[in-house]
């Protein structure tokens, strides 16, 4: 029986719902055309593989862009990567609609997140007081995907790894480590990169089915 649901939360309840067409349309600019499927999935692809420091700079944002722009076949000029920054870092957070789903569940519900201290913030700001447990690498000194950081969230709510679902938007970061100490484990893939995997969900609603 689940008694306790932690989530992630870039990709999982908060996105920049701006991005995609911030880069397309910066990249029309230049005269580059790439569809926005292709952007999406290679975006996504790039965000499995390289790491996210805690709190991102102008440094690790042209870093990921210039790696992004390989991956498009795109030659990253410097004066592209710095248009794509400038155009594109910093955009804001939104919730995603499907979230609304949280408001009718009636276990605790927590977050395990490679994030700075400033997300506690954020997440009242978008969903009030529902959240139980904040967990965030900055505070902790371990990040996603370190076992340890799981480890560490179970021994806060006194749950067995069976007793907890865990949903999250990545392969390496989220279902991997938290599948390995025998959690529960969804993966929201609303866009369908995942199309085969036996973890996949479509939309945050499906967790109820979960539930039961």
């Amino acid at each position: 029986m689940i008694k306790y649901i932690f989530l992630d939360v870039s990709g999982t309840i908060l996105w920049k719902p701006m991005i995609y067409q911030r880069i397309n349309e910066t990249l029309l600019n230049f005269n580059h055309s790439v569809s926005m499927d292709e952007l999406k999935y290679k975006h996504k692809a790039l965000s499995e593989i390289i790491h996210f420091p805690d709190r991102t700079d102008s440094d690790f944002y042209r870093y990921f862009n210039t790696e992004f722009l390989r991956l498009l076949g795109i030659f990253p000029t410097e004066d592209l990567i710095n248009a794509i920054f400038n155009n594109c870092t910093y955009l804001p957070w939104e919730k995603f609609d499907d979230t609304d789903v949280l408001n009718t569940i009636d276990i605790p519900i927590g977050i395990i997140s490679n994030f700075n201290t400033s997300l506690k913030e954020k997440l009242e700001h978008f969903f009030g007081s529902i959240f139980k447990d904040v967990l965030v690498s900055e505070e902790l000194g371990i990040a996603k995907p370190n076992i340890e950081f799981y480890q560490k969230a179970l021994e806060k709510i006194n749950c067995l790894p069976n007793e907890v679902l865990y949903v999250g938007d990545s392969m390496k970061l989220d279902i991997e480590p938290a599948s390995q100490l025998g959690m529960k484990c969804l993966l929201i893939d609303r866009d369908n990169f995942y199309q085969k995997s036996i973890y996949k969900i479509n939309n945050l609603s499906e967790v109820l089915q979960y539930l039961k």
